[in-house]
């Protein structure tokens, strides 16, 4: 009985090398959003392949600054196992520095956003940070378009954007900065162009004359010496030729 053997192909698995990502420090200060914050550091865990709960925990904390170090290293001083995992050292940090009802407050506050004064650059970063701050129960798609849409001045930008409605929020940002770049240009390009400054040097040369003066032949008046058309004479009045 023949057998034949079949070499089997070993199968190679492409190992992917960890990624080290930075994260901003976080303070514990009011104006920064905790929720965002973990969204970074979940990222950065991720690319690093950090899966130990310990290890989550300690590249968690070295990424404190400020109260918020002091605090954490303060309790671990206390108590080494205070923070058992990722999730309560989470839950611990949430609920010593963010403020009650963060969330909710920036929910509040897209949902009135207003361009106003604001440039579009400006009013389309607020818009961003905003939505971005609210983690928990995130803002619907559809909302954060409208919202934003509805919050632009009156305008051009605004007219264009209602008649696409764009799918995201960053579409419709994107529409309209292209709509911003393009009133602009057409501004620049339809500009008026300034005619030539006249220039108030005086010549030392001959000035122009009024033509209207000029004389002809055929407007001249025969000049007038005194001297009767009938006798050639003159000391007497035309009646009184002979």
């Amino acid at each position: 009985m023949n057998s034949h053997r079949q070499s089997a192909t070993p199968v190679t698995t492409m190992r992917v090398a960890p990624l080290k990502l930075d994260v901003s420090p976080y303070r514990g200060r009011e104006n920064e959003p905790l929720s965002r914050w973990f969204v970074e550091l979940d990222a950065a865990m991720s690319a690093r392949q950090l899966r130990d709960p310990s290890q989550q925990v300690l590249f968690a904390m070295s990424n404190l600054a400020g109260r918020a170090k002091s605090w954490a290293y303060g309790k671990r001083l206390a108590d080494p196992n205070c923070f058992y995992s990722y999730d309560n050292f989470k839950a611990e940090l949430k609920m010593a520095f963010e403020p009650p009802q963060s969330e909710f407050r920036a929910r509040a506050e897209f949902l009135k956003l207003r361009q106003g004064r604001f440039d579009l650059h400006s009013y389309a970063q607020r818009a961003r940070y905003l939505v971005s701050s609210i983690v928990d129960e995130p803002i619907d798609v559809p909302t954060q378009v409208v919202t934003f849409m509805t919050g632009l001045n009156d305008g051009p930008i605004r007219n264009q954007l209602f008649r696409e409605y764009p799918k995201t929020l960053e579409e419709a940002i994107s529409r309209a900065m292209q709509e911003e770049f393009s009133i602009k240009q057409a501004k620049f390009q339809g500009f008026p162009s300034r005619p030539p400054r006249q220039s108030n040097v005086v010549h030392d040369g001959p000035e122009p004359m009024d033509i209207s003066y000029i004389s002809t032949p055929g407007n001249e008046r025969p000049h007038n010496d005194g001297k009767r058309f009938r006798c050639g004479k003159s000391g007497h009045f035309t009646r009184n030729c002979k």
